[in-house]
């Protein structure tokens, strides 16, 4: 069926093509693996500074009533050492090259990500931002430029090796990777990253994984955050959401 979804004029004629823009909506995040009973483990890091008794019967003397308490008590504290005891490793799928860019400059964490040296990229999946979906004519203009990509990336794999034809490819190409943080680097992750300052697509990806780890340790992270709701401070300057002046308005 000939529709206008998936025609589009390129060079001067026109030709049918498998749409493979994705959209926010299509970031996966999981999280894959943890340390086990992580708030458990911080409250017996942090005792285990003030007792003479070793880790093993720490733990054991440790309740679950003991447990948020010490957890809450060291967050009010800023006595987060014990939390870099342990971490959380995600899955993430869907997310453009421009969002791992991003990532990366989050130091203390691990990384691995598909290789675009190793991996060919023919047909690439990429990014759509809202702002050109909402937009038909900036939303033609993209889709026939990631058409020209695919068809010269393609063509040039037939005459260079894959880690030199890559070099064209845009930052709106899709990719996965495997992240691992401890959770004080976590916390320091989304108290950047759900500012509503942050680039839309890490900020919805770091909304995602906020979300996960606050199921399997609430105490840890039920306060993390941008800074104007966790702390009733903004330091963007002029350049802030004005989101803390709403929320100083409901004080």
């Amino acid at each position: 069926m000939r529709t206008k979804s998936n025609w589009v004029k390129h060079n001067g004629w026109e030709r049918k093509i498998k749409r493979r823009g994705m959209g926010e909506r299509d970031v996966k995040v999981e999280l894959i693996q943890y340390t086990p009973e992580p708030e458990k483990v911080i409250a017996a890091a942090a005792r285990l500074c003030y007792s003479a008794d070793p880790v093993p019967e720490l733990l054991e003397q440790l309740d679950e009533e003991k447990v948020a308490r010490f957890v809450q008590k060291l967050r009010s504290m800023g006595h987060l050492s014990p939390f870099e005891h342990v971490s959380f490793q995600f899955s993430i799928d869907g997310v453009s090259r421009a969002l791992s860019h991003q990532l990366v400059r989050h130091r203390i964490a691990s990384y691995s990500q598909r290789s675009q040296r190793y991996v060919k990229e023919e047909g690439f999946d990429y990014i759509t931002p809202p702002s050109i979906r909402r937009n038909p004519q900036a939303l033609e203009r993209f889709e026939k430029v990631m058409i020209t990509l695919q068809e010269e990336y393609q063509e040039l794999l037939a005459l260079v090796p894959a880690e030199d034809a890559r070099y064209i490819l845009p930052n709106a190409c899709t990719t996965s990777l495997l992240v691992t943080f401890n959770a004080r680097s976590l916390l320091n992750f989304f108290e950047h990253r759900t500012c509503m300052r942050a680039q839309w697509e890490i900020r919805l990806m770091a909304e995602k994984m906020l979300e996960l780890v606050r199921e399997v340790a609430p105490n840890v992270f039920s306060q993390a955050g941008p800074t104007c709701i966790t702390q009733g401070v903004c330091h963007e300057g002029e350049m802030s959401c004005g989101r803390i002046k709403a929320l100083q308005r409901q004080v």
